[in-house]
């Protein structure tokens, strides 16, 4: 399991940037953080100063969105789509984008699910709890 350093994926994030606002060739999960980004313009001026975003402290206190905690969770939300794992998450996202008319919506509804068992499992000391996380994301789409 790859598990970056929080410099590391803020680094990642504003390369991506860098070399999509160049137009430079793009590695593959590169291209999938490419298109979230663009579908976030209210990041780019963030992912436009590595060391500011590098030193950027994003409390919930603030109100401020961490918006490299958000393009994490798209991608993970498109990676678990492509591969379906859990088993039938696949399928939930697809139905909630059906729903919502948009997939970038969907993935905004299963980023709440997904924060919930992040939380719950910090929380607990538990493994994360796939089985209810997808639960959640099915009851989004079919409510």
């Amino acid at each position: 399991m790859f598990a970056p350093s929080q410099l590391e994926v803020r680094r990642f994030f504003c390369a991506t940037y860098r070399k999509l606002r160049a137009g430079a060739p793009l590695i593959p999960m590169e291209v999938i953080a490419a298109d979230w980004i663009s579908e976030h313009p209210e990041y780019h001026a963030e992912l436009a100063d590595e060391e500011a975003a590098l030193a950027a402290v994003y409390s919930v206190e603030e109100g401020r969105t961490n918006p490299f905690l958000h393009l994490s969770m798209h991608l993970t939300i498109t990676e678990q789509h492509a591969i379906d794992q859990p088993h039938g998450i696949r399928q939930a996202v697809d139905l909630l984008a059906s729903r919502r008319n948009s997939l970038h919506e969907a993935h905004h509804a299963a980023m709440d699910c997904l924060g919930e068992m992040i939380w719950a499992s910090q929380r607990s000391g538990l493994p994360p709890d796939g089985h209810a996380y997808l639960d959640c994301v099915s009851r989004k789409a079919t409510s």
